[in-house]
């Protein structure tokens, strides 16, 4: 198993990195918010990894730090869920806001990620409930000023994917008006 790899950034695209070691090229699928984290071309970079097998393939997924590897195979074990599933997942919400959504039974964050419906929502959180921890200090309802921007676009008539889309990338830490607001002017750009 691969777990960690430190080398030279040798290239960036929206689905992932390749790292350098020694002249090898590792390619490793990350989400767009890891790849944002991670310096420029040509710097020391140091990725943690999972490698995922099947028959036909070996592919590396990798994460700024090893919490996001580990939640990531925390959402693999789950019924149904894949590799690229799990990595929107964690790209669309992010570790926090996953878990609380999680644990706050909250289906319409879930299904804000590309590729989940209303039943694999509600089957995640069945399943996935009892594996996930909150980190100390942290209170499951902290999704809340998403899930409430959320609730307000539906009842303004927004399809779920209009909403999906613009809440995307939300900081759930900023005010709900605050975060309503950003919402609805990426809808009104759309």
């Amino acid at each position: 198993m691969i777990g960690r790899l430190r080398g030279t950034l040798a290239d960036r695209n929206a689905s992932g990195v390749i790292v350098d070691i020694d002249g090898v090229g590792y390619e490793v699928m990350m989400s767009p918010r890891d790849i944002g984290g991670l310096p420029s071309i040509g710097e020391d970079v140091v990725v943690h990894t999972h490698l995922h097998v099947r028959e036909d393939q070996m592919s590396l997924f990798g994460f700024t730090d090893s919490a996001g590897r580990d939640l990531f195979r925390v959402l693999l074990g789950a019924s149904g869920i894949g590799p690229k599933i799990a990595l929107a997942m964690l790209s669309t919400l992010g570790a926090n806001d996953l878990r609380a959504a999680v644990l706050t039974d909250d289906v319409a964050a879930l299904t804000a990620v590309p590729g989940i419906g209303t039943r694999t929502a509600q089957k995640l959180i069945l399943d996935l409930r009892a594996r996930l921890e909150l980190p100390d200090g942290e209170l499951p309802g902290s999704d809340s000023g998403l899930s409430s921007v959320r609730d307000a676009l539906e009842g303004l008539g927004y399809a779920s994917t209009e909403i999906r889309d613009a809440t995307g990338g939300l900081d759930s830490s900023h005010p709900v008006e605050e975060l309503l607001r950003s919402a609805l002017q990426r809808l009104g750009r759309a």
